[in-house]
């Protein structure tokens, strides 16, 4: 009995861990296919969540301008609300914007109707500022489950997720948080993949947040690209 116990109890740990791997691992492909990077080793791509946030977009942009590079950027609709000069200035750069919800919640936890409620959401603000269908989407805290994912292939969202993760939101050196970065573009070059990076110009909890270390570590990080065999690339890059 008691080694049927164990057993069973093996058992559904290694289901519950399989489940939560599948949800939030941000290369897990166990859900449904998610779009992480392409094969080309030479090729980063900078991806921005959580804003539009002032005064750090702004900046950021005429960072992006400075280097000619262009990103995408994972808006959050009632931001966008509130700050649609911001998200105007984000398409007159040239970048890219993606759907990241209109509340930033972790939709894993959220029923059906939630999830198509924050997805559709945004689309339509985006849209309303675009005057273009939205094609991307990166759910909040990489969350999701098979109807979260249905979902966005109902409203024409493909889902992107990442493989470097930056950990600038709780960064305090922006020299270290350039160098973890170069050591998982690194990690992705030996596994044959180009990387994906994960970084905020905002913080999901309110306008304003503070983004100055992002902002300096994304300097260091484009300065010391320059010359090398490294390529910014826009996610649309990739297939």
């Amino acid at each position: 009995m008691y080694a049927k116990l164990v057993s069973a109890g093996l058992m559904t740990g290694l289901t519950v861990g399989g489940y939560a791997y599948a949800a939030q691992w941000p290369t897990s492909q166990l859900f449904g296919r998610t779009l992480i990077a392409g094969l080309d080793i030479y090729e980063v791509a900078l991806t921005f969540d959580d804003g539009p946030n002032d005064p750090y977009t702004p900046r950021l942009l005429d960072l992006l301008a400075q280097h000619q590079v262009r990103a995408i950027f994972f808006l959050v609709g009632n931001f966008v609300r509130r700050r649609p000069e911001l998200a105007r200035a984000i398409l007159q750069g040239g970048h890219l914007v993606g759907n990241h919800t209109m509340t930033h919640p972790s939709l894993m936890w959220e029923p059906p109707s939630r999830v198509r409620e924050e997805l559709a959401g945004c689309n339509a603000v985006l849209e309303d500022l675009t005057g273009e269908a939205v094609r991307y989407f990166r759910p909040p805290f990489g969350a999701r489950r098979p109807d979260v994912l249905r979902t966005a292939a109902e409203l024409g969202l493909k889902p992107v997720m990442w493989n470097v993760t930056a950990h600038d939101w709780d960064a305090t050196d922006p020299r270290a948080l350039a160098a973890r970065v170069r050591r998982l573009v690194g990690r992705n070059q030996r596994l044959g993949r180009g990387s994906n990076i994960l970084l905020h110009d905002g913080g999901h909890r309110q306008l304003g947040t503070d983004r100055s270390v992002t902002l300096a570590a994304t300097k260091i990080l484009l300065d010391s690209w320059a010359g090398t065999n490294l390529r910014t690339v826009t996610i649309d890059a990739w297939k």
